[in-house]
């Protein structure tokens, strides 16, 4: 039946954690010095798209720090964030190509230690899900588009969760 082949399994293809600062400067650096210790790996500066007079915000001004972690890793990084949320996600949380993601209020949450002069962020999870074939989109030569029936619902990343996590949706 359709459920045994071992090509339709889920997989988390990359989780990616997102802080928006919403500045420049020193919160910046701490905030990105946040995601160095919990990724491993050296976070992207994000710039704002537009002018913002209220945020005082300026084009092009870097404004966020993200970070995109694959494989074993972002399962831990993952399984910390849910952790937080006591593995419960709203049905809003998943997206109609079968991804999700959800936010934390402080990253102290997820087991680092709470260093003063760092101070508290929050950030995003997002979580993109694939299964084993997906490179035939995005492969250089002979690359093409993913079937139909191969695609990811959002109705199944939700099984998936709960069956993964014994995860809950409310």
């Amino acid at each position: 039946s359709k459920s045994d082949n071992p090509m339709r399994e889920l997989q988390v293809g990359k989780l990616v954690l997102n802080i928006s600062v919403g500045e420049s400067g020193d919160p910046l650096t701490k905030a990105a010095k946040v995601l160095e210790q919990l990724s491993g790996q050296e976070p992207v500066l994000s710039k704002a798209r537009l002018t913002i007079r209220q945020f005082g915000v300026r084009r092009n001004e870097k404004i966020a720090c993200h970070v995109t972690v694959r494989g074993e890793k972002a399962k831990e990084l993952l399984q910390r964030g849910l952790r937080v949320k006591e593995f419960e996600l709203k049905k809003e949380n998943f997206s109609a190509t079968g991804n999700f993601g959800f936010g934390i209020d402080e990253h102290i949450d997820l087991g680092i230690k709470y260093d003063p002069s760092t101070g508290i962020y929050g950030m995003d999870f997002y979580v993109v899900m694939e299964r084993p074939g997906f490179r035939v989109a995005r492969r250089r030569r002979a690359n093409s588009r993913i079937g139909t029936s191969h695609r990811i619902t959002p109705q199944e990343t939700m099984e998936w969760f709960k069956k993964t996590y014994t995860g809950f949706l409310v």
